[in-house]
């Protein structure tokens, strides 16, 4: 997930890096920012759950249940 989250971030930057270089609506603009802003959260929200994802398979790998 975590390239997922990277990938918006990227395409928050980049939009809003264009609209201001070419002097673009400043509300595009505001909104590029909150867009980039709200999903540095996000990307810190996968990188946990991936991390957490990775330790219940590194767990689950030794354990066999019983049937």
């Amino acid at each position: 997930m975590v390239p997922f989250a990277v990938a918006g971030l990227a395409v928050w930057a980049v939009v809003g890096l264009t609209l201001a270089v070419v002097d673009g609506p400043s509300s595009w603009i505001r909104t590029c920012v909150a867009g980039f802003l709200v999903g540095i959260p996000g990307l810190a929200i996968m990188i946990i759950h991936d991390r957490r994802r990775a330790a219940r398979r590194r767990q689950g790998a030794g354990h066999v249940s019983p049937r």
